[in-house]
């Protein structure tokens, strides 16, 4: 059997490429290396240099003057960074009613450095409070009890979260 290696992680700066790209290909359907640059404000050599590291580590295709595509690994390293930085934007801009622009930003910021587990208590706290909305008076024990049980209280289940299932 062959072992498989572990996927190396990519820098930050790698990872804004692979959600830049995985956004203008949401737009686009076709990606090209000046849509980056103006995506990211950067110039077109660091682009180019960005795409031949990724290129070489299996993240994305690109001829010379070529359009830009993920590889399958690209593409999951991509949702993942686009996944966090979702979460994170609504979680300041919504949670705790920070501006969206300073959100989005603040998000961009922590999506490469928040520990997964970080990242997986902050998701489950997002569908947690849709269900269990905060001004309520157990909304402590509630939400303990969420985390230990994988499953919301019974109080909270007809507002929502069951529907959508219990994670994501």
């Amino acid at each position: 059997m062959v072992k498989q290696q572990p996927q190396k992680k990519q820098s930050p700066n790698m990872e804004d490429y692979l959600e830049a790209i995985a956004m203008l290909r949401g737009e686009e359907k076709i990606v090209r290396v000046s849509q980056i640059g103006r995506r990211l404000s950067v110039k077109m050599p660091s682009v180019t240099s960005a795409l031949n590291k990724l290129s070489e580590n299996g993240f994305v295709l690109h001829e010379r003057y070529g359009y830009v595509r993920l590889t399958p690994q690209g593409d999951k390293v991509a949702r993942e960074v686009l996944r966090r930085h979702k979460a994170l934007t609504r979680f300041f801009a919504e949670v705790l009613d920070v501006d969206p622009k300073i959100a989005e930003e603040d998000a961009c910021r922590i999506e490469h450095v928040i520990s997964s587990l970080s990242m997986e208590r902050l998701t489950k706290f997002l569908q947690f409070i849709e269900a269990c909305p905060l001004g309520e008076t157990k909304f402590p024990q509630r939400y303990k009890y969420y985390l230990e049980h994988g499953k919301l209280p019974g109080e909270c289940l007809e507002r929502g979260l069951e529907k959508e299932g219990q994670s994501e």
